[in-house]
């Protein structure tokens, strides 16, 4: 019996390589549970995002179905991640693209639910295709730096913007285009406290702080019974506290496939691959270097692996039904925990499995609870704009277009195009033609055409 017991053992520490790392499954499982804790504000947030645009007639449990759809995508990320490339680092449905999902694609182009999931789909599969191919370092080198750096600070800002909106700070006003909420209405006083108390939490390096921040704001909300759930009061827990886990019955295997592959969907198709392509680089880049997974040249050892992994769960995340299924920086709690290989990866997924069984605390949480989460987040985003040389306007003026034609389009999609198209034009008539790298030329003119063919399509 225990050598039948030992053999288990013996192919986690020689797989995983936890003697040369100086590390056990004990303290794997801590760094673990500390990623989790880290993240697991998605399951809240993801599917208030998403909730917008995936209506379907007759469903009255879509919130449960969307943060089922939203852990089993995490889960399987986390897992897939942790045993093939062997790295510390969860996956869950990305910040950002779910935004980029609901306000640009499905709500701003009029774009169904299933043709974008389709979309996500595609991206994966591409992205898949680019990471086993060696395609990879070629577009990674052909993107401008800056465009890279202020595509995360436009999302960032993209993300503050609605997390202002949800937390009623911004508001509509028909003079100014957007104008302050009313400051002493409850929604507010949440939203503020909420941002207050987890940059506090932040800053004194509590684990799980958003976690903590929208648990805090959620509880009050119910204590105090103020109208913020939808207008109206908390009703109570319908299904106790703990409830057999909902399955995304009308989600799983929703995508439409053949219509994302229609040219009008290319721009879609090429957003998402572009955000969770340097997104995925340059979070994994991150982490890779704070848990020494770097060589000499600075390289990520596994990179095909890790880039991988991270194509394939979007696609098996579009098939669940949710967006872009990305590699977090949050990763970096269990990192610095103690997480040294891909154990930590897999016990984050299996925990977020056992989150399914939770899903009745998602009704106690208002969109005025996550609002903060989305602030906060878009703060983290922007600390890349350090790094852009603001001086050289071959870098400054994209980069900045970038940056603040996404919350002012409300489309992630419009600020790396409009960037693109002005990092090449603006260098080609400067008499830096030459610093453009061909692909650029070649994305800039696609661009054209599409926005050409989509203004003569609209009569403009």
């Amino acid at each position: 019996m225990a050598n039948t017991m030992s053999k288990p053992h013996l192919f986690i520490t020689k797989w995983f390589g936890l003697q040369g790392a100086g590390t056990t499954v004990v303290r794997e499982f801590r760094a673990g549970v500390t990623t989790f804790l880290a993240m697991a504000y998605i399951l809240f947030v993801n599917p208030q995002i998403l909730a917008p645009a995936i209506i379907i007639p007759g469903s009255t449990d879509m919130t449960a179905q969307l943060l089922s759809a939203t852990a089993m995508s995490a889960a399987f990320g986390s897992i897939l991640m942790g045993f093939l490339g062997r790295m510390p680092i969860a996956l869950a449905p990305g910040m950002g693209l779910n935004a980029y999902f609901t306000y640009t694609v499905v709500l701003g182009h009029g774009v169904s639910w299933q043709t974008a999931l389709g979309a996500v789909f595609v991206s994966g599969v591409v992205f898949l295709i680019l990471s086993v191919s060696g395609l990879r370092e070629a577009i990674v080198n052909a993107i401008p730096l800056p465009i890279k750096r202020a595509s995360g600070a436009g999302i960032g800002m993209f993300l503050a913007l609605l997390g202002l909106q949800a937390g009623g700070i911004v508001v509509p006003n028909s003079a100014t285009m957007i104008g302050l909420g009313h400051m002493a209405s409850p929604q507010v006083l949440l939203a503020l406290a909420g941002i207050v108390l987890t940059g506090a939490l932040l800053l004194r390096q509590f684990p799980g702080a958003i976690l903590i921040g929208i648990c805090c704001i959620s509880f009050i909300a119910v204590i105090f019974n103020l109208p913020v759930f939808g207008g109206k009061e908390f009703s109570g827990f319908q299904n106790g506290l703990i409830s057999l886990p909902v399955w995304p019955r009308d989600l799983v295997g929703a995508l439409n496939i053949p219509a994302a592959m229609d040219f009008s969907i290319f721009g879609v198709v090429f957003t998402f691959l572009f955000v969770a392509f340097f997104d995925t680089a340059g979070t994994l880049l991150g982490l890779s270097e704070v848990a020494k997974f770097t060589d000499r040249e600075g390289r990520i050892v596994r990179a095909g692996q890790a880039f991988a992994t991270d194509a394939i769960a979007t696609s098996v995340g579009a098939i669940m039904g949710t967006s872009t299924t990305t590699a977090y920086m949050e990763s970096a709690a269990g990192i610095e925990d103690g997480g040294k290989t891909g154990l930590v990866a897999i016990f984050t997924g299996l925990m977020f499995l056992l989150a399914l069984f939770f899903w009745p605390l998602a009704s106690a949480v208002p969109a005025v609870a996550t609002a903060p989460a989305l602030v906060i987040l878009g703060a983290m985003l922007m600390e890349p704009t350090s790094r852009i040389n603001w001086r050289d306007h071959q870098e400054s003026i994209p980069a900045f277009l970038t940056m603040i034609c996404m919350p002012l389009t409300f489309s992630i999609a419009n600020g790396i195009s409009l960037g693109i198209l002005t990092h090449v034009l603006v260098s080609a008539l400067s008499g830096k033609a030459k610093s453009v790298h061909p692909v650029m030329y070649g994305l800039a003119l696609v661009l054209l055409v599409k926005y050409l063919w989509f203004a003569t399509a609209r009569g403009a």
